[in-house]
């Protein structure tokens, strides 16, 4: 009888996450065949989540390996079949779960007769007999081909559209009453550090200017921002967020997760500083302080009348709440609650601060 690695399984599951992930947030599709969408489709419609899960099952069990039935679910139907009941409840079930998708809450295969074969012979008897078909279809698919890049590439959109899935559900936040400045070190570490499109970071700049904003009671600041990969240059915006008073900019700040080096100083100097008249430029930095020679760029600006600084995100939010107390960190959460909680923003987001969250209070949350 085949033996299936879990831990092996799992760790495909991850991987094929990560990249199906990315392709959500950038609003990218992934390729997959155009024959198989209608069956996709069909089963992703599907009130029986099961039938996806299986698929699922089957496809990690194809992938590891190729000798293994994947028609078979039961260890009592011969020599080649495996166990799906053992497969979803060390793997499936709990990466779904764990990554907040809607999922059966128990094994996939009680939906099915003891001893199931996934054939025509199953058919009679099921609620869903059409979405049963697509399950099918797709098991023939998986059955023909023998290629890893191939199957693996399945995996792949198999997850994208169990993220899809996800994207169309509520997903609560966990919400930290308080943290010390400890546990938000560890917070902004893994939210900096968890892929996210450019959204993290923004988020907790966006965040720690609100609170200046509030904290000190600066009632004459207006401070706007704008989304995700929007051209600097189509909105009008001098950066990612500009912080006015009275029509005036005071600074206009760019966060970004790529190095700083001179070329870009100058290129951001020439398309977006010296034309918008912007006196105060900083560089909220994901990564460590950039090189000296860009460094030298910015004074030959700052001898201009115009100051281009650099502040790396982490520590500087660091300081700023170590300084004021704990009614500044309360604003601060609030703040972040705020933009986590906006109508448009990526439940891959809510799961990933939740994730983090976790990872900080344990299954205290």
């Amino acid at each position: 009888m085949p033996v299936i690695g879990y831990s092996r399984a799992r760790e495909l599951l991850e991987t094929a996450m990560l990249a199906a992930e990315k392709a959500v947030l950038r609003k990218d599709d992934l390729p997959g065949r155009d024959d198989l969408h209608p069956a996709l489709e069909t089963l992703f419609c599907s009130k029986t989540q099961a039938y996806r899960e299986v698929l699922l099952g089957c496809t990690l069990a194809r992938i590891l390996d190729k000798s293994i039935s994947i028609r078979q679910p039961y260890t009592d139907l011969g020599p080649s079949a495996f166990s799906g009941r053992s497969l979803d409840e060390k793997v499936i079930n709990p990466f779904l779960h764990d990554k907040r998708i809607p999922a059966t809450k128990g094994p996939y295969l009680s939906v099915f007769r003891r001893s199931v074969r996934f054939d025509s012979s199953t058919r009679e008897g099921l609620r869903d007999k059409k979405a049963y078909d697509a399950l099918l279809q797709l098991i023939d698919y998986l059955e023909s081909t023998s290629q890893d890049v191939e199957l693996g590439n399945f995996l792949e959109y198999l997850l994208y559209k169990f993220v899809q899935l996800r994207e169309n559900a509520e997903i609560p936040l966990f919400r930290p009453q308080r943290l010390s400045l400890e546990q938000y070190n560890t917070l902004i570490s893994g939210l900096l550090n968890t892929p996210s499109g450019g959204r993290f970071p923004l988020i907790l700049v966006v965040a720690t200017f609100n609170t200046i904003k509030d904290f000190f009671g600066l009632k004459n600041w207006s401070i706007s921002w704008q989304g995700i990969n929007v051209a600097d240059m189509a909105s009008g915006a001098g950066g990612d967020i500009t912080i006015t008073s009275q029509g005036q900019t005071l600074m206009a700040v760019e966060v970004t997760e790529r190095p700083v080096d001179r070329s870009r100083v100058v290129a951001t100097f020439n398309t977006k500083i010296a034309p918008a008249g912007i006196e105060d430029y900083l560089f909220c930095l994901k990564t460590s302080d950039p090189s000296s020679e860009t460094r030298e760029q910015a004074r030959q600006y700052f001898a201009q009348g115009h100051e281009v600084n650099f502040i790396e995100i982490q520590n500087w939010i660091l300081m700023l709440l170590a300084t004021i107390g704990k009614i500044g960190r309360s604003l601060f959460n609030k703040q972040l609650m705020a933009l986590l909680e906006e109508p448009h923003m990526p439940q891959i987001i809510k799961v990933a601060w939740n994730e983090q969250v976790a990872n900080i209070f344990g299954s205290s949350v």
